[in-house]
């Protein structure tokens, strides 16, 4: 049985795609993906997505020049998750940092914080701020 097999997609069509960064474990992202983005992820050794708001495909990096070259693709015991490791070129996050987990919520629940430095301006990556 093939692997895509074993796959439980919702009922879209998609499956959620968690993306780690295979040399520190960090986890950069999460992104939905379909078949067809799986299959071309697969074909490419780069991360493809499903945008559920803009309904069409996207690589990673395609605009902002932030690759993520794949190193694994595995799934979750109940075949409903993808974790992915990649080699992270530049910043993951649309807003300019490592990890789309850039802010993380105090003991309190009303404080939230930056954990880490910006790496780029996305004014500058997208032509907008």
């Amino acid at each position: 049985m093939r692997f895509i097999e074993q796959l439980k997609f919702n009922a879209d069509g998609l499956i959620p795609a968690i993306i780690q960064d295979h040399a520190t474990g960090r986890v950069l992202m999460m992104a939905w993906m379909n078949r067809d983005s799986l299959a071309k992820t697969l074909e490419t050794g780069r991360t493809w997505f499903w945008s559920r708001s803009r309904q069409k495909y996207w690589m990673k990096g395609e605009s902002s020049g932030h690759v993520q070259v794949v190193k694994d693709v595995a799934f979750d015991c109940d075949g409903d998750t993808l974790l992915i490791q990649v080699e992270q070129t530049g910043a993951a996050c649309h807003e300019g940092y490592r990890s789309c987990f850039f802010r993380s919520v105090g003991t309190d629940g009303r404080e939230v914080r930056v954990t880490e430095e910006r790496l780029a301006d996305p004014g500058q990556i997208y032509g907008k701020s």
